[in-house]
């Protein structure tokens, strides 16, 4: 791990990012931890234009090395996320969120395959197009998972494994980072653990859960993957905070 591809996921910072001065402050906080690359988000305001997100980019010496876009929109009209991604010089986009929810293994067979268009289509025009999954593709159709029907049936489909989404539904992070070795450049990384004796399980920041990080970064190292997002969208009151403590835990303990 290089401590340049420690990357923050800008949508964990939506009630930071409402207006574009806004958005020039947080890249100025993001910049003084240490980060130097970022992974968009469709939270950023809608003034801000591509030009204009460009310049604060650069003025803080940040890169958009990926994209999350509206799952709607990349299923319907690729054609506008693509031309985005080519304005903005990024080829890896990743899809969030399932919009459509399976009721079945045939079902769940057709999404995957819906997304293995799209993601030779994306091909086609120098993007890569990923997969960022939750803990509901951790529903059981057939006896298989509906994040192994995905991959399975979606051979041109990138992955972007997200470590507490992995657990919460059940598997094990390590193992799904190597189940997608070759297939899998962007990791996102999250902590789970528990904040209090009688809560639910949280997020929390990178090394301050029970995730074995020695274990997931291992394989990450062994399976290719080169960027390491990392993320903090609920459970968090500052994640300015949350972010610094990930960045240097992953710094300090795994970047060369």
């Amino acid at each position: 791990m290089k401590k340049e591809n420690i990357a923050a996921q800008l949508f964990c910072f939506r009630d930071f990012i409402k207006t574009p001065q806004q958005v020039d402050e947080t890249f100025g906080k993001l910049r003084s931890i240490g980060y130097r690359q970022v992974q968009l988000t469709t939270a950023l305001p809608q003034e801000l234009s591509v030009d204009q997100l460009k310049k604060l980019l650069a003025k803080h010496g940040l890169t958009a090395i990926s994209a999350h876009e509206r799952s709607e929109i990349i299923f319907d009209t690729p054609e506008k996320v693509i031309d985005k991604m080519h304005a903005l010089g990024i080829t890896h986009v990743a899809y969030p969120w399932p919009h459509i929810t399976p009721a079945d293994y045939s079902a769940a067979v057709g999404f995957a395959r819906k997304l293995n268009e799209l993601a030779l289509l994306f091909k086609e025009n120098s993007i890569t197009l990923a997969y960022h999954n939750h803990a509901r593709e951790f529903v059981r159709f057939g006896g298989k998972t509906m994040l192994e029907i995905i991959y399975d049936n979606a051979p041109e489909l990138a992955a972007e494994i997200d470590t507490f989404w992995v657990h919460a539904g059940g598997g094990s992070p390590e193992k799904w980072v190597r189940r997608t070795a070759g297939r899998m450049e962007y990791l996102h990384v999250k902590d789970y653990g528990m904040a209090k004796m009688d809560d639910a399980p949280v997020m929390m920041p990178v090394g301050y859960g029970n995730l074995d990080w020695n274990a997931i970064i291992t394989a990450a190292g062994e399976t290719g993957v080169r960027y390491f997002i990392v993320e903090h969208d609920n459970h968090v009151t500052d994640p300015f905070d949350s972010f610094d403590k990930s960045y240097r835990y992953l710094s300090e303990n795994f970047a060369e």
